[in-house]
């Protein structure tokens, strides 16, 4: 019932509620592993319906504030009870592109589905993914380009992880407006969606080998 609770309250974007339902359930003694399953399942659901157009943009935030306040009551518990996430991404908008809204909602999508995500930020180099992929060791990498002059960027990131020898220790996610499959394979990247909850579900198959 509290699982379910949690998940109407991502949903609804009630962060106020989510933390009173988080602190409810740990004092009542619940497992971190069952609460956080009903704030994933929250935005599990608007994942898809964001996927079929019935929530926009502004909903998908509200939701990932909420989750995000829910999962940081839960985070020390969780490693104590040693619950791991289900991989690790690495995102960023590339070189020479401001924009960050696509690459957030990529961001919170992953969350949502249980990846710890390292996020860049903005106009990130080849040599900082590179950076980070050594780093972080991730299972995925995903770039972002709202512009298509900085398309090219993604081949250059591409052609980096080849010339330091990752390339085949991730899987690379390609998107952005201007982003087709057509451009993914070219550039030799792994996958490429037209949205952030297919990005997030594409993400999950790499994962469990789908």
């Amino acid at each position: 019932m509290l699982q379910e609770q949690l998940s109407l309250a991502v949903q609804n974007g009630k962060a106020k509620d989510v933390v009173a339902l988080v602190e409810q359930g740990l004092a009542a003694g619940e497992t971190a592993e069952a609460l956080l399953g009903g704030l994933l399942d929250g935005m599990g659901v608007i994942g898809e319906k964001f996927k079929n157009n019935e929530v926009f943009v502004p909903e998908v935030l509200i939701a990932a504030r909420a989750l995000s306040r829910g999962t940081a009551l839960l985070k020390a518990q969780l490693v104590e009870e040693g619950v791991e996430p289900i991989g690790t991404a690495v995102v960023g908008t590339v070189q020479g592109d401001q924009h960050d809204i696509g690459k957030n909602l990529v961001k919170m999508m992953l969350e949502g589905a249980g990846f710890a995500v390292v996020d860049l930020g903005v106009d990130v180099s080849p040599e900082s993914f590179v950076a980070a992929v050594k780093e972080h060791k991730p299972q995925i990498l995903g770039m972002s380009s709202l512009l298509t002059t900085t398309m090219g960027s993604q081949k250059d990131v591409v052609e980096a992880l080849k010339a330091a020898g990752l390339r085949g220790q991730v899987k690379v996610m390609v998107g952005g407006a201007p982003v087709t499959q057509a451009f993914c394979d070219e550039v030799g990247a792994d996958g490429y969606t037209a949205d952030a909850a297919s990005a997030a579900d594409m993400a999950k198959a790499f994962v469990s080998g789908a």
